[in-house]
């Protein structure tokens, strides 16, 4: 008789990863339109964008009658030095997701370096999605230089913990899955010390980027250690996927079958065109000015920042074709749908998104340097009479605790909010892939 394999159990609320080819997690370009996109074209669950605990810890959760999405919020750091002049201060979406279309196939990648923010951050938007996974594996600087990312793998003591607690604390009340996404190390040796630790915390799955911390995705990945840590993944009964130069869905199938993984990851294909989850007997890969269309329909509903969805279309779209020219000279929704010729009926929800956004024809006039500088004068000089006092110390008191660190503040604005001119503007330090 031959034994059945150990699995761990899969928690009421939340999903086993074997048998699934997902969307991995990327900076920029897991959104909740791309996201949406994938899961239509065939995708069996979708992580979002690393996002980093102490950006969503002090968020409100608001559900969104007019996207049908719920979107964890804060108020802009923007003009914290003095908020009079901003009064109508709009509030940031930190993270946005579907429940309907997205909630029980989505899992929430975390940004950590501390369990105890982790769990605090895990807790708000444990109900709303199938799953959290730690972001043990990003070598960006804006990820390891706060100890996070790859920056853990050097840290094992302090992963465990993470995940550890996460498990005890938010994946059993919550009935969900923890998971853990990691890179291999320079030896084998050392990435199984590391992995038979890590699938001894309690995790139900752990995802291997088959690159080193030092290596970019322009490298080949390295495969020679994947089946040793498929192995150890079975043996304590935790799915394994694997990560790093996958196509397509019959590239996943085909990498799964050789190395005995429980499933596979598709990157960099699927930010360029996510049809890539549709087998090849079912329509397989899209044409991009499909793709396109979809994608602009999606952000359209969904309402997402104009900033990023123009990004992703920089990635779409051919770089030689006039479409892609076209696209970046528009600044709005409703010039993007003119610019690509969609109908008039996508014409009049573009025009609708853009004055929610207040983007296009409908931004609102901004201070000028002076101008600024002179309403911030106004507040630290003073009060001309005894009744200016009480409002002036108001704005005073509010501006000081508003007032953070820049680092902190950084973590309140998405990345592509100071990046509204599109592809041509995004930095190498802010590369797509997260991990």
């Amino acid at each position: 008789m031959t034994s059945t394999p150990k699995t761990v159990s899969i928690p009421k609320n939340g999903v086993d990863y074997r048998g699934k080819i997902v969307l991995a997690p990327m900076v920029r370009s897991g959104e909740c339109p791309s996201r949406l996109l994938a899961l239509k074209y065939g995708a069996d669950l979708v992580w979002g964008p690393e996002t980093i605990d102490k950006a969503l810890i002090g968020t409100t959760r608001r559900e969104n009658a007019t996207t049908n999405t719920v979107d964890f919020t804060r108020i802009s750091s923007d003009g914290a030095k003095n908020p009079a002049l901003n009064p109508e201060q709009r509030e940031s979406v930190i993270y946005r997701l579907h429940p309907e279309k997205e909630g029980r196939q989505l899992i929430y990648q975390i940004g950590t370096s501390n369990p105890e923010t982790a769990v605090q951050a895990a807790k708000l938007i444990a109900p709303d999605v199938a799953g959290i996974d730690v972001n043990a594996g990003c070598p960006k600087p804006f990820s390891t230089s706060g100890g996070m990312g790859a920056a853990l793998l050097k840290t094992p003591d302090k992963l465990c913990s993470i995940l550890e607690s996460l498990v005890k604390e938010v994946g059993e009340p919550n009935k969900i899955g923890i998971s853990v996404k990691i890179r291999i190390l320079d030896t084998a040796e050392e990435t199984e010390v590391l992995v038979r630790r890590l699938v001894a915390t309690g995790i139900t799955g752990l995802t291997v980027h088959c690159r080193t911390t030092p290596m970019r995705p322009r490298e080949r990945a390295i495969r020679d250690q994947l089946k040793m840590v498929a192995n150890i993944c079975r043996e304590a009964g935790v799915a394994c996927l694997m990560n790093g130069d996958v196509a397509s869905r019959e590239d996943a199938l085909a990498l799964v079958a050789e190395y005995g993984c429980d499933g596979a990851m598709i990157a960099t294909a699927a930010e360029t065109n996510p049809s890539v989850f549709r087998l090849q007997a079912e329509g397989g890969k899209a044409p991009w000015e499909e793709v396109v269309e979809e994608y602009v329909k999606t952000s359209i509903a969904v309402e997402n920042r104009w900033g990023n969805t123009k990004f992703l279309l920089g990635q779409m779209i051919p770089g030689k074709h006039p479409a892609f020219n076209s696209m970046t000279h528009t600044k709005s929704y409703t010039q993007l749908v003119k610019a690509l010729k969609y109908d008039d009926e996508l014409l009049k929800m573009a025009m609708a998104v853009d004055k929610a956004l207040e983007i296009g024809e409908y931004e609102k006039p901004k201070l000028t340097k002076a101008e600024r500088k002179a309403a911030n004068k106004a507040v630290t000089k003073p009060a001309a009479t005894p009744q200016d006092r009480p409002m002036q110390e108001e704005v005073r008191k509010t501006a000081a605790g508003m007032k953070r660190k820049a680092e902190t503040a950084e973590l309140d604005m998405p990345p592509d909010i100071a990046r509204q001119a599109g592809p041509a503007s995004v930095p190498e330090s802010a590369s797509a892939l997260a991990v």
